[in-house]
């Protein structure tokens, strides 16, 4: 539920998400030129293999990927990704993400377990590595979402209503009400993806 909580402020990023991303990329994002190396902002690229997978994640800082370099190329390039953690950086902070309290354990045998923002979650997963797609499976809630690699380790990502969603179940189960503010910040790109950059 933690999770859930964490994925609802992710989604409710819309409300003032549209008026968010529109300052966070200039308007219609034409203010910010198109910068190089637009790979490590780009699903797919960085393919994680399922061995690779395994492990203690720590959240690390905010995680955002764009579905198509062509996407990200609209919305700015790498400056735009940039500029987008550096808004859920704050968003994350006022509901109290933090590594201590945001982290998954991904074994072998398809179990996982881990915590959101102090709310506790485990069940099973699946992987697929070809498309980056991964289901989390626990009691009271499903997970879905995309495993991308990062220089630094793995980023967690989902569709930007996915994610308010999960969050706000979160934020729900653990008192947390700082979650109304936050808009829905993929409003304006389909193909946005927003999470977590996690690493060991």
């Amino acid at each position: 539920m933690a999770f859930a909580a964490g994925c609802i402020m992710l989604a409710s990023c819309g409300g003032t998400g549209a008026s968010l991303l529109s300052g966070i990329l200039g308007g219609d994002g034409s203010g910010l030129g198109t910068v190089g190396g637009v790979l490590s902002s780009v699903l797919g690229l960085d393919k994680l293999s399922a061995a690779q997978l395994v492990g203690t994640w720590r959240y690390s800082q905010p995680g955002c990927a764009f579905t198509s370099d062509n996407l990200l190329a609209q919305a700015g390039g790498e400056v735009a990704a940039s500029q987008i953690k550096s808004k859920l950086a704050s968003v994350y902070s006022s509901v109290g993400v933090s590594s201590s309290n945001t982290a998954f354990q991904f074994d072998q045998s398809g179990q996982f377990a881990g915590k959101l923002m102090g709310v506790p979650l485990s069940g099973t997963y699946t992987y697929d590595p070809s498309s980056g797609q991964i289901s989390m499976k626990a009691t009271l809630i499903t997970l879905n979402g995309y495993i991308k690699g990062t220089t630094n380790g793995i980023a967690l990502l989902f569709e930007g209503s996915k994610l308010l969603s999960i969050m706000q179940t979160v934020a729900s189960m653990s008192g947390n009400g700082t979650l109304s503010a936050i808009g829905e910040l993929s409003k304006n790109y389909n193909g946005l993806r927003l999470g977590f950059d996690m690493s060991h």
